[in-house]
């Protein structure tokens, strides 16, 4: 079933995932004992609810199909596995580096994503402290 959607749509699907897993991520500050399937399955169903089209674009019948179902949960852990498994690049190491030795504080990561939020959450405390 999900082999046969258009390749647009497979590609959509797969960034919804993405996009839904890196801000429920986010939300719990990518603390790995927070995290909870149930919830991030709900995040990323009111994600496609409202930002995505290509939920518009499958009929009711495919929705609703217990292979369908199935398909999409092994694309949701396929596709985690692969933000989990990107490593931080080199310039996001370096900076997050720069930004630890400005603020003072230290934080790990362990994958692109997460190096991403690293690096937003220590600007934004860099910011504040700047206007402080």
């Amino acid at each position: 079933m999900f082999k046969g959607l258009s390749q647009g749509v497979k590609i959509s699907i797969t960034r919804s995932i993405s996009t839904a897993f890196e801000q429920y991520m986010s939300r719990i500050e990518w603390a790995e004992d927070r995290f909870n399937l149930q919830d991030f399955i709900q995040d990323w169903k009111e994600y496609i609810h409202t930002n995505s089209s290509w939920y518009g674009k499958i009929d009711e019948q495919t929705k609703n199909d217990p292979v369908f179902h199935q398909e999409l949960a092994n694309k949701i852990n396929e596709t985690i596995e692969k933000i989990l498994s990107e490593e931080p690049t080199k310039e996001q190491i370096e900076e997050i580096e720069e930004l630890q030795s400005q603020s003072g504080k230290e934080f790990s990561y362990s994958c692109k994503a997460e190096a991403k939020y690293v690096a937003e959450q220590l600007n934004e405390e860099l910011k504040k402290k700047q206007n402080s």
